[in-house]
């Protein structure tokens, strides 16, 4: 979901650098840029912990090691009953 609204951001984002690099950017596009800096970088903050949120670590021999910290979120969330 978060990849979804990430793209258009990111294309616009390129645009603006590739415009900063050949001819320059106005002060509204610099703050536009600015702008979306952020909004990427939260949504890529909120798909990532996501991604943390969900994972389980087994070692080699096949035993769960997810750290607790992670087990005691996914508990929280409902995603785990142990």
């Amino acid at each position: 979901m978060a990849e979804d609204a990430m793209t258009p951001l990111l294309a616009r984002i390129n645009e603006l650098a590739h415009k900063a690099k050949s001819t320059g950017l106005t002060a509204a596009e610099k703050s536009e840029r600015a702008d979306l800096r952020q909004q990427y970088l939260k949504l890529f903050r909120q798909s990532f912990r996501s991604q943390v949120e969900m994972m389980q670590v087994y070692d080699k021999n096949g035993k769960e090691v997810t750290p607790e910290k992670v087990r005691r979120i996914q508990r929280d969330k409902g995603l785990r009953d142990d």
